[in-house]
């Protein structure tokens, strides 16, 4: 296929979804359109990322878009968990029905907002343009607030409004941002079109913008997509978000958004780095990053709904990766893509094995799921083998992409490796001490009807447990390409 017919279906596959799902969503074979139409934009990613991988760096549809190796890897990851995460809601969504926590109708709604949010997300990882990219990330974000309201429960509206009333202020923050960014570019790209807001234009004269203007459009540009990233203390509406939507929906929050609101601030530090050739961009990437991990791990205590306490763990990851992306460098940037791709694969992972606990036992409160290797044994070892890997236990991916952070850190910013190791610590405890009953304890709950969705399950710990023996040689040349797309060697 040819990468620009490939680019189209990739984006167009979940556009014209939207559309026909919107209409069509409550009939009995909608959940498997949703599937085809995430296996048809996961295809068309990959033979957009084999198209990249051999020419360096496309563009498409006269420069509005490009790829590299970086938003390519991105982009591919976007698309499986999405098909993955649509496999599992087939049965997930269709107990919702039967045991009429929503009519079929509502339905319409669920498959044609998710066709929406990977639609955005995928044109917000892929634009060239940064204002298209703000457009992308707002649309993002309101097509997951119903979502997140999906239910229509009080909590569920709250959680909603919150999650639209501070991403909408963070993400007036970021077109604030994005326009200092434009008035420092028209200088040198000139005013005419739009080309002052394309990435690769930018990225071409960073040396000689204003730095000055640069300095004051990266502070809004971080605290905008920052709040989307879910750093503390920009974080209040994430775990409401994830504790009241849809659990497939918690999957894709956890295991995609965040990363494509990261994607966002490194694009913009790489420009505003190169202008400034100074290092406090990083050490802000880096103290965000070292604060999201302590209060998140110390957060996780608290916690007694088990989708909040790993929509916290989610925070926690997020902040390792934002301090790697800060520290930069051939090693500290290839272990943050690392990162993000094992946290995606194993939160989502995750959120599968418990969305089908809640649904067994009737409740997301931790204190009344229990006994869940004994009721489905599937799904009880899954969760367990899930959160031994996303609390960096070897051999998995977790445990490789930590403990290249950590070596890294030790070298080039040794005083957050005390800071950091105890909150790894206290964060391995709360999690620790919540799994072990909820797994082994004893139980009355009865089983589903309907068996849980275990591909998906299976694919994403797999993946996570062989990043953690081996990566394999075109993966590894991919992760070094896009660490250097992005400054880090």
């Amino acid at each position: 296929m040819h990468p620009e017919a490939a680019f189209i279906v990739m984006i167009s596959a979940p556009l014209l979804g939207t559309l026909a799902l919107v209409w069509w969503g409550a009939r009995s074979w909608a959940a498997d359109v949703n599937v085809a139409l995430g296996a048809a934009t996961f295809i068309a990613a990959c033979f957009v990322s084999a198209a990249t991988l051999g020419a360096g760096s496309l563009t498409f549809l006269r420069e509005q878009f490009f790829v590299d190796p970086f938003n390519a890897f991105l982009a591919n990851l976007t698309a499986f968990v999405a098909f993955t995460t649509a496999l599992y809601s087939r049965p997930y969504m269709r107990i919702e029905v039967e045991r009429r926590r929503l009519g079929a109708g509502r339905m319409r709604l669920y498959h044609g907002m998710y066709q929406l949010f990977v639609a955005t997300m995928l044109i917000a990882l892929t634009t060239n343009n940064l204002g298209l990219m703000w457009v992308a990330m707002e649309a993002a974000t309101l097509s997951t607030v119903l979502l997140v309201t999906f239910y229509q429960t009080p909590a569920a509206l709250e959680a909603g409004w919150k999650y639209f009333i501070l991403c909408g202020v963070g993400i007036a923050q970021a077109l604030f941002g994005t326009i200092l960014l434009y008035i420092a570019a028209e200088k040198i790209l000139g005013p005419e079109g739009v080309s002052a807001l394309l990435w690769t234009h930018l990225n071409a004269v960073k040396g000689q913008l204003e730095p000055r203007v640069l300095s004051l459009a990266f502070v809004f540009l971080l605290v905008g997509y920052g709040t989307k990233v879910g750093l503390v203390p920009l974080h209040n509406w994430l775990p409401d978000a994830h504790a009241e939507g849809p659990t497939p929906i918690s999957a894709v929050l956890s295991g995609l958004l965040l990363n494509v609101a990261i994607y966002a601030v490194v694009r913009c530090k790489v420009l505003v780095a190169g202008s400034l050739k100074l290092p406090w961009p990083s050490q802000m990437l880096m103290g965000f990053g070292v604060l999201s991990i302590v209060v998140a791990a110390f957060c996780l205590w608290r916690q007694r709904d088990i989708k909040r306490l790993f929509a916290y763990s989610s925070i926690e990851h997020m902040g390792i990766v934002t301090f790697a992306f800060g520290m930069g460098g051939p090693v500290g940037t290839f272990a943050a893509i690392l990162h993000m791709t094992v946290h995606s694969l194993t939160k989502s992972a995750i959120f599968f094995c418990v969305g089908h606990a809640a649904q067994k036992t009737g409740s997301q409160l931790m204190e009344r799921i229990r006994g869940l290797v004994a009721i489905s044994p599937a799904v009880g070892w899954g969760l367990v083998v899930g959160s031994l890997a996303i609390l960096g236990m070897p051999p998995f991916g977790v445990f490789a992409s930590e403990f290249l952070i950590l070596t890294t850190a030790m070298e080039e910013q040794p005083w957050a490796i005390p800071i950091i190791l105890v909150a790894l610590v206290v964060a391995f405890a709360a999690i620790l001490a919540r799994i072990q009953p909820i797994a082994f304890g004893d139980t009355s709950a009865e089983r589903l009807p309907h068996a849980p969705a275990l591909i998906p399950l299976i694919a994403h710990l797999g993946l996570v447990l062989m990043l953690g023996l081996f990566i394999p040689s075109f993966l590894g040349a991919w992760y070094r390409a896009a660490a250097h797309v992005i400054g880090g060697g």
